[in-house]
């Protein structure tokens, strides 16, 4: 049976309390989250962390517990949940709070953070990514052992990776987030899709997140050709095109698996994630 990596993305830094009732905000309630989501074949977990109010933050103190949380319980090892934190420029310019989500250190140390390739406008806000502030935050994960995972809303951002390649600034294998149906970015057409994918470097694994109602049509594209998908409330808050019915991350998970195992594939488990990305922990 062919395999393929679940990356499942609970919260991100757009839902509220106010949109969906679903999505989790505070630590305790991401933690427990994430940990039921192993149920259903997620070997990473992309995380945004908020603060007391639920306004996204950067803050190190409330990543440490979300990690601490879900590794108190899932373990610290190679058979543990791949944990990424998130280093977006969306909703602050600065290195310094980008970045201290990278100072973290022992057990509370994420395998990955989040690294987009450009600048980029969403429905009502953009996404400041210089080249400065990409290649310092890449200089900072290589220092720290920390994996980019690469986020792509389009073939341009690809070029982008095979540039700090050539600087020697990220590393293979790589791992890419394809995120397509952004209104400013590349759509959830297979020709778009397609195009993206044939211009990773060698030795690059990646995943297909679609935004909205692309969300399983990205997802189911991602299963058959070969890559994964991204999963979860942060993209996408609907069960249905028609978005007359909100659902929670366990629906959307429970739902793909479902459509997987139908297809003949399953997910990888965390371990076999790890070993292909060479992300082996030694303690």
């Amino acid at each position: 049976m062919s395999k393929f990596i679940i990356n499942f993305t609970p919260t991100g830094m757009v839902p509220t309390r106010e949109l969906t009732s679903f999505v989790p905000l505070k630590p305790d309630e991401i933690i427990r989250e994430v940990l039921e989501a192993r149920k259903y074949g997620v070997s990473i977990v992309h995380l945004h962390a908020r603060d007391e109010y639920g306004k996204p933050t950067w803050k190190k103190d409330i990543y440490k517990e979300i990690i601490d949380g879900i590794r108190s319980e899932d373990g610290y090892g190679n058979d543990s949940l791949v944990i990424c934190v998130s280093a977006s420029g969306r909703n602050w310019p600065d290195f310094e709070r980008r970045s201290e989500c990278l100072e973290l250190e022992g057990s509370s140390k994420p395998d990955m953070a989040s690294l987009t390739l450009s600048s980029l406008n969403f429905h009502s806000a953009a996404s400041i990514n210089s080249p400065e502030m990409i290649q310092q935050l890449a200089v900072k994960m290589l220092e720290k052992g920390i994996k980019p995972e690469l986020e792509a809303f389009d073939s341009g951002m690809v070029n982008y990776a095979k540039y700090l390649q050539k600087k020697g600034l990220i590393k293979p294998p790589f791992y890419f987030n394809i995120l397509l149906g952004n209104i400013f970015n590349a759509q959830p057409e297979l020709l778009e899709t397609g195009n993206i994918i044939a211009q990773l470097p060698e030795n690059s694994y990646w995943t297909l997140g679609g935004i909205g109602d692309a969300q399983l049509k990205m997802n189911i594209t991602g299963i058959i050709n070969g890559g994964g998908i991204r999963i979860g409330l942060e993209d996408n808050i609907y069960f249905d095109k028609a978005k007359s019915i909100k659902c929670s991350n366990i629906d959307l998970l429970k739902r793909i698996n479902e459509i997987a195992e139908k297809l003949e594939y399953k997910p990888y488990l965390p371990k076999e994630t790890r070993e292909k990305l060479d992300m082996n922990i030694s303690i």
